[in-house]
Order: C-alpha cells, then sequence, then structure tokens
C-alpha cells in the first residue's frame, strides 16, 4: 500500500533566486570572458606555428582516423584473444608467449 502524502512534490532543480548563475559576479564573467580570449589567442598562435612548419589540417584529421582505426582493430584483437584464452584456460598472457607478440602491443 502506498503511503499518501499531502504535501506538493516538488522537483530538484533550484530556483532561480538561489541557482548559481545569479550568485557568479559581473567581474567573474568579465575575467572569464579575457581568459578565454587569451586562451583563443595562444590556440591562434600555436596554429599558425603548426602551418608554417608544414602542418596541415586535412593531414592531420587522417592520421586521427588512421589512429581511431588502428584503435579499433587493437581492442577486437584484444577481445577475440581473451575469448581464446578463456576457451583455452589460459591467461591472455600466455597467449602473447605463443603466439610471439610483444606484451607492449
Amino acid at each position: 500500500m502506498l503511503k499518501s502524502s499531502k504535501s506538493r512534490f516538488r522537483l530538484p532543480i533550484q530556483s532561480p533566486r538561489t541557482s548559481k548563475v545569479g550568485a557568479i559576479s559581473e567581474e567573474t564573467i568579465r575575467q572569464e570572458i579575457t581568459d578565454l580570449k587569451e586562451r583563443d589567442s595562444t590556440l591562434s598562435r600555436e596554429a599558425a606555428l603548426l602551418v608554417a612548419e608544414g602542418y596541415n589540417v586535412e593531414e592531420l584529421d587522417k592520421h586521427i582516423s588512421l589512429l581511431h582505426q588502428y584503435n579499433d582493430l587493437r581492442d577486437t584483437g584484444q577481445l577475440l584473444l581473451g575469448r581464446l584464452a578463456a576457451l583455452r584456460g589460459v591467461t591472455t598472457k600466455d597467449l602473447y608467449l605463443e603466439f610471439e607478440m610483444e606484451l607492449e602491443d
């Protein structure tokens, strides 16, 4: 049996008067904006240096994509090794030795 409550249900949200947003001072917001502008400027200078050194965005995107593919393949290999180890009743370390694989791979 459910217990009846005469009090009204309240959502677990803060009222606008007590929210953190209202507690942030204008000076704090101005400082955060200044900090973000400085960070943006720093990142823009770093990006310009990388371009000047011969890097380009398309090439970096290609490398990132290839790293994602490598990681996916490595994870799949680890999964298969884990299942094979379980079927054989050995550790994955044993399989690394059997297949002459480096433990750091």
